[in-house]
């Protein structure tokens, strides 16, 4: 027996068969169903609430929304901002809440000087029911935290009717 015939013919080839994705269509179709699934459910609960823009890294302020029986309440919170840099506007329809949010920071020390400046503006539109008095709109801005009052008109708090629950 000579040397050569204890050589293998199929250098650097691996004798056991390499299963590509390409060639299995179920491979393949999973890796696409995953797919759909995480795309889906990385954003749930997000929408409407939330802009594809605060994704981005702006800034959207955080808003709370109460009703009661006689009006409803709308708390956003505007941290580093003051009331110059807000504009609110009301129609029957919706509370418009825009601003420009201004951030300049500098720090110096031995050896070094750091500056950073961010700037970008917002807008909010909350959708009210018709049933709102703009008229007698109130909001107060502090520390920060920006309140809205708006009150229900007298139609549609005397239309409401509360139902007692009977237990047997």
């Amino acid at each position: 027996m000579a040397i050569r015939d204890l050589i293998t013919r199929n250098r650097g080839q691996s004798r056991l068969p390499i299963r590509r994705e390409e060639e299995n269509p179920f491979l393949s179709l999973q890796r696409n169903i995953n797919d759909v699934f995480d795309s889906f459910f990385s954003d749930f609960g997000r929408w409407p609430f939330y802009d594809i823009e605060e994704l981005r890294g702006q800034f959207v302020p955080s808003i709370d929304v109460k009703e009661s029986d006689k009006n409803i309440e709308i708390t956003a919170e505007l941290p580093g901002m003051d009331e110059n840099d807000i504009e609110l506007s009301l129609t029957k329809e919706a509370l418009v809440l825009k601003g420009e949010k201004r951030e300049e920071k500098e720090e110096e020390g031995e050896g070094y000087w750091h500056s950073e400046r961010r700037y970008g503006s917002f807008q909010r539109m909350i959708p009210l029911p018709d049933t709102i008095d703009p008229d007698k709109a109130e909001a107060t801005f502090k520390k920060g935290v920006l309140r809205v009052s708006i009150p229900k008109t007298a139609e549609a708090q005397a239309a409401g009717k509360k139902i007692e629950i009977k237990t047997e």
